[in-house]
């Protein structure tokens, strides 16, 4: 199994044209929070699109090349890319160049997003939410399997024998979707063979395993290896010296920052009891000690069996020594426990 960090790089806004003083900051924090996560081994570092005041990623591929630069092994992936308001051209360009850089790290984690904010930005109507995506991430595939294409659909202009460049170190970028527990969007990547994340930020693991199935039927109904083919789980994760201080930590950053998402939609505030239960063993919250997020992993090993395990920072308010201390403790601890774990069960 894989392990990474994933993140969309919350900030405080600055509330200013220019001058953007908590976003140069949380922006230098990324860095070194990649920078550590190579330092120790981790497999994965990943950073999602977002147009909105809260998050500093807007562009993944620009952030992800300076990641670049201060690394040397870490596997570099957008989680995710908003690809449904995004141009499949300028989209594969960005990643191969990213692929270039990093001497072929490079990933693009593709989905709808979970916000809706880009969509009126880039002159999209959420009407063709689902049919935009589809054009989008057939010419994308199109594009990563082959120099030169011809294309046509019904968002973009076509093209006509028309090369794509750069080409990737890589010979092909690695694609996955991103999907946060809809059966279509899992049955189209396990038809189209490509890897899975599945964002398990709300809800009982248990509850997806259904979606997993599908996602291994499909592919094997297309005729895909399934030996080969890679399925991450992305669940939040903070980790402290004892499992009662890291829930005492990360509880007010979680509820800040889920119950303002909540207020946007409708959601009613959750409670201190609510986010106890889910973090639970059975739950999706990975907060607490390092034998407690060892025995979660394991647990969803065994319930899906996944390639990749993607620890999603929240930070908030957070003291960033914290943030770096919980990384430090999932690489240097929680991932060596559980590769042992899982091979002596092998």
């Amino acid at each position: 199994m894989e392990f990474g960090i994933s993140t969309f790089g919350e900030v405080t806004p600055d509330n200013l044209p220019g001058k953007a003083i908590n976003a140069h900051t949380r922006m230098q924090e990324l860095l070194a929070e990649a920078r550590l996560s190579d330092e120790i081994g981790l497999d994965v570092f990943a950073v999602g699109e977002h147009h909105r005041p809260d998050y500093i990623i807007s562009a993944p591929e620009v952030a992800l090349g300076a990641i670049a630069a201060v690394t040397k092994n870490i596997r570099l992936s957008s989680s995710v890319t908003v690809l449904s308001s995004a141009d499949p051209v300028r989209t594969f360009q960005n990643f191969a160049t990213l692929d270039l850089i990093s001497n072929g790290r490079a990933e693009i984690m593709a989905g709808r997003g979970s916000f809706i904010e880009s969509f009126p930005l880039f002159g999209y109507h959420l009407n063709d939410y689902d049919e935009l995506f589809i054009e989008k991430l057939d010419m994308l595939t199109k594009i990563n399997n082959n120099e030169i294409i011809s294309w046509q659909g019904k968002f973009r202009a076509p093209i006509r024998e028309r090369g794509i460049y750069p080409r990737p170190y890589q010979e092909k970028l690695p694609i996955w979707l991103a999907i946060g527990g809809t059966p279509a969007s899992a049955a189209r990547a396990g038809k189209m063979g490509l890897g899975m994340t599945v964002a398990i930020l709300g809800g009982l693991p248990k509850q997806f395993v259904n979606i997993v199935k599908l996602f291994r039927q499909s592919a094997a109904e297309a005729g895909h290896d399934l030996t080969t083919l890679p399925l991450a789980i992305n669940c939040h994760m903070y980790i402290g010296e004892d499992g009662e201080t890291a829930a005492n930590e990360f509880w007010p950053v979680y509820e800040k920052i889920m119950n303002r998402v909540g207020e946007e939609r409708g959601w009613p505030p959750i409670t201190r009891g609510q986010f106890e239960y889910l973090r639970s063993p059975e739950g999706p919250l990975f907060v607490g000690s390092v034998q407690e997020v060892v025995d979660k992993i394991v647990y969803q090993s065994k319930l899906f069996n996944h390639t990749r395990f993607l620890a999603q920072i929240l930070k908030g308010d957070m003291p960033h020594n914290k943030i770096l201390k919980s990384i430090e403790l999932f690489g240097r601890k929680v991932v060596p426990a559980v590769r042992s774990l899982l091979q002596a069960e092998q």
